[in-house]
């Protein structure tokens, strides 16, 4: 059983550039230079992405669906993003990567860490990014309308109470990166690793 989350609902951790709401969906402009990142390798500390978060329960996995055609300039992203503070936080999604699409995750803790793979295939297609919380950790998928789940990662995160959810886009390099995303869901939690959760 699949609850939409209405975007009402959400408070941006930093005000995007433009957001409008159209024909259901949610058409949000990224501020140029916008990122989430924390010390690893560059040293910086970027927090001036754009997350619209909402409280996430942990007795429900959360999904987002964004149409990825717009991502077309290097480290353009856009997914779903799961804070707890700062420097405690995790955004998965789709992010272009030497001009082709990598599905991947950022994982967060004080240091943050990257794992990406090329998704070629899944170019231009509408994505879902979806979140469940099992013991300490999280279980990361992704999928298009016609490419099944694939797992993304599983992340150690024990946090169980001030926890936040919802999509997110950055645009570290351009301006004018505008994402429109199509669908934010709250749905029942994965049971085990090894089962795919239903598409509908």
């Amino acid at each position: 059983m699949k609850k939409p989350v209405n975007w009402q609902d959400g408070v941006w951790s930093n005000q995007p550039q433009s957001v409008m709401e159209h024909g259901g969906s949610l058409v949000v402009e990224a501020v140029e230079g916008s990122d989430y990142w924390q010390k690893t390798m560059y040293q910086f500390q970027h927090d001036n992405g754009h997350a619209l978060l909402a409280d996430w329960e942990d007795s429900s996995a959360v999904e987002v669906s964004f149409a990825s055609g717009s991502l077309t300039a290097l480290y353009d992203q856009a997914g779903i993003m799961l804070w707890h503070s700062p420097t405690e936080w995790i955004k998965a999604g789709i992010e272009l990567n030497d001009g082709v699409p990598h599905v991947g995750a950022v994982v967060t803790d004080e240091y943050s860490d990257w794992s990406l793979s090329p998704v070629p295939e899944w170019t231009g297609e509408n994505i879902t990014i979806r979140a469940s919380r099992l013991e300490d950790a999280v279980i990361l998928r992704a999928r298009t309308d016609i490419h099944p789940w694939r797992t993304i990662r599983v992340a150690r995160f024990p946090y169980k109470t001030a926890v936040q959810a919802g999509p997110f886009l950055c645009a570290p390099t351009r301006a004018g990166l505008t994402v429109e995303f199509t669908r934010w869901v709250t749905t029942l939690p994965d049971t085990d690793v090894h089962e795919e959760p239903p598409r509908d």
